[in-house]
């Protein structure tokens, strides 16, 4: 941002490329019809992959599947150590915060190959306090999920091409629940003063001197696994990060996000709540966690042991005389892990 650009021209703007112009999560007015989740895929060739593809998202995460990782480091925010500013907007589908390009934020360690750069936060929330998250545990909603979207800065240019290309996006997903007092950086997002100069599709309002850390909860603890952007055109280019703690905002902040509209002032109102896409199948994709459950006395492989199941695997893919079969037995062999009692606290 400089002085001579207004939040209203940004808007227009950024709104052109990462949103797609006609879909809903839900139907918009009786008797019109705007494609809602299940339809995405057949009404739009370039969205084929909303319905055909394989590793889509969001997912329900069976705790019991998962599988612990050693490798996993932890998650690495850097953001010079600087405060930073963006522009919060109604876009008709999400509260979108997205920061001016003067303020840098990447990411790293985790899954990640590369350093990422945030690109947006995105709320999603329902209109009753038991769904509104788009990813599940173990079939269950939270109130809301908070969704961080980052782009690989260190292959592609822009989030418009990493969006479509391989290694493309990492988002980092928090659950958000409902509590007496709220996540720090949620009350600069969900207060009353800036709230309400987003009612309607379209508004924008400015924010400044935000602190990205305060988003993140207190822990270390993460689940990832292989996804897709869960907007069309549903792209599967996005490695998920589910932070192991939720943030919490209060029931007032929440009743204040029920109230915004998808629709201009001059429309009929309908609410943003329930910003959703149904959890999609996981076909067999792995769900990895840094959780180490032999730490609580599981029946489960330490690091050590891990790490020379690893190199016995990885001296099996070297060796060319052995065959498939042999090989799939003696990784079967190699790699079995229980995880049990997993829970968000």
């Amino acid at each position: 941002f400089n002085g001579s650009e207004s939040p209203t021209r940004c808007c227009c703007f950024l709104l052109a490329n990462p949103n797609p112009p006609w879909w809903a999560y839900k139907e918009v007015v009786q008797g019109s019809f705007v494609p809602v989740p299940s339809f995405w895929g057949l009404v739009n060739s370039a969205w084929n992959l909303c319905s055909v593809g394989k590793r889509q998202s969001p997912v329900n995460i069976e705790t019991s599947h998962m599988i612990f990782d050693p490798f996993l480091q932890p998650i690495k925010l850097n953001t010079g150590g600087r405060k930073v500013g963006g522009t919060m907007y109604n876009t008709g589908r999400h509260v979108s915060l997205r920061l001016d390009k003067e303020h840098l934020v990447n990411i790293s360690g985790g899954p990640m190959t590369y350093s990422h750069r945030l690109e947006e936060i995105r709320l999603h929330f329902g209109s009753e306090d038991g769904q509104g998250s788009e990813h599940l545990l173990n079939g269950q909603a939270f109130s809301g999920e908070v969704q961080l979207i980052h782009y690989n800065h260190e292959l592609y240019t822009n989030y418009t091409e990493a969006a479509k290309s391989p290694n493309g996006l990492v988002i980092v997903s928090i659950f958000m629940k409902i509590a007496e007092t709220a996540n720090s950086f949620l009350n600069r997002m969900l207060n009353r003063d800036t709230i309400t100069r987003i009612t309607y599709k379209n508004d924008a309002y400015l924010l400044t001197n935000l602190n990205i850390e305060e988003i993140y909860p207190e822990t270390i603890s993460f689940i990832t696994y292989e996804g897709s952007m869960t907007i069309p055109p549903c792209f599967e280019t996005a490695t998920w990060i589910l932070m192991n703690k939720p943030v919490y905002l209060t029931r007032m902040q929440m009743h204040s996000l029920r109230l915004l509209s998808q629709n201009q002032p001059s429309q009929i109102f309908l609410s943003m709540s329930d910003n959703v896409r149904p959890v999609q199948p996981l076909n067999n994709r792995c769900i990895r966690t840094n959780i180490n459950f032999s730490m609580q006395g599981k029946d489960c492989p330490n690091n050590r042991a891990q790490k020379l199941q690893y190199r016995e695997i990885l001296k099996w893919l070297m060796d060319t005389n052995r065959g498939p079969v042999q090989l799939l037995r003696r990784v079967q062999a190699a790699v079995k892990i229980s995880i049990v009692n997993y829970r968000i606290l």
